[in-house]
């Protein structure tokens, strides 16, 4: 698998100017329909809220932790997967969570608040799990990031056009309710499209090494459905809750994990390999998921919403 770092995929400065704007843009186009008083949802789904957040920022990142010592890839792939398991949920777990009919008012509540905690908490969750492997790795000594760089980073990324967005939407309510879903869809079908460009330039590279990482991408994206799916049942909420935080925990930002690491790390082959192949696997296991959720049904009606 050492073969992986030395593998560089076709990504320049331009390139990677051209995704920090979209994903600015993605962002932003989310917060515009996203309002103030959407975060008052917490006195709503206070359970809920807490169990998603614990999820997303502590529960998958330790169980990434353990799978990496479990499985004990190269330093790369393990960071590609520690950074992975840091970010916060991906756009498309909303869509994903009314397919499977979750508590879609829930995730995206999750969702707004992942990404303002991932100003801080992606920087500080990688750094911490990082520095842990890094600790018995002695390939990583190399490596070093430095926390604020990366906060800066996640705070231009998603923490400015997340407020800006929620701005206009608050300052100008007229001019974005008519034109808000028209910037979303168009913003992430500008991503989608540089996802596309990007990954059709590197698809011989995907093709001859992506049978090194897939059942590694398989089995951590299969941990993450199960620990939001356990951790919804833990804390005894309704199968709608526990289906939406299920959804939220495994659909990650891979988007963002690609920028920070061809921001921080040269695009180091193991990291983007591992990054690219989740952000590609969790959609379509997020669509199966769903699907197949959406035929369970509440089993008892003692499991009322918290």
């Amino acid at each position: 698998m050492e073969v992986l770092d030395q593998v560089q995929l076709h990504f320049n400065q331009q390139s990677l100017l051209l995704m920090n704007i979209c994903m600015g843009f993605v962002m932003f186009g989310v917060a515009l329909e996203l309002k103030f008083s959407d975060f008052k949802k917490i006195y709503e789904y206070p359970r809920g809220i807490v169990a998603g957040l614990c999820s997303q920022f502590f529960v998958l990142p330790l169980i990434t932790f353990l799978l990496v010592h479990l499985i004990k890839p190269i330093p790369s792939v393990a960071l590609g997967m520690i950074l992975v398991a840091a970010c916060p949920g991906g756009n498309i777990s909303n869509m994903l969570s009314l397919l499977a009919r979750g508590n879609a008012a829930l995730s995206v509540s999750l969702t707004a608040f992942s990404t303002l905690l991932a100003v801080i908490l992606t920087p500080v969750n990688f750094s911490f799990w990082a520095s842990m492997y890094l600790n018995t790795s002695s390939h990583l000594n190399a490596i070093s990031v430095d926390l604020w760089e990366m906060v800066e980073a996640v705070t231009l990324l998603l923490g400015i056009p997340l407020i800006a967005g929620m701005w206009m939407a608050h300052r100008y309510p007229k001019i974005t309710q008519k034109w808000n879903r028209v910037v979303r869809h168009l913003s992430v079908v500008i991503f989608a499209v540089f996802i596309i460009g990007a990954f059709a330039a590197n698809l011989d590279i995907f093709v001859q090494y992506i049978h090194l990482i897939m059942f590694m991408v398989l089995a951590h994206n299969a941990l993450a459905y199960a620990a939001g799916y356990g951790l919804g049942k833990a804390f005894r909420l309704s199968l709608a809750d526990t289906k939406a935080i299920a959804i939220e925990t495994g659909i990650q930002n891979s988007g963002l994990a690609l920028v920070l690491i061809f921001s921080f790390f040269e695009g180091l082959g193991g990291m983007a390999l591992m990054a690219g192949w989740w952000g590609i696997w969790d959609i379509i296991s997020g669509l199966i998921l769903a699907l197949l959720l959406s035929r369970v049904k509440e089993k008892s009606l003692s499991q009322g919403r918290p």
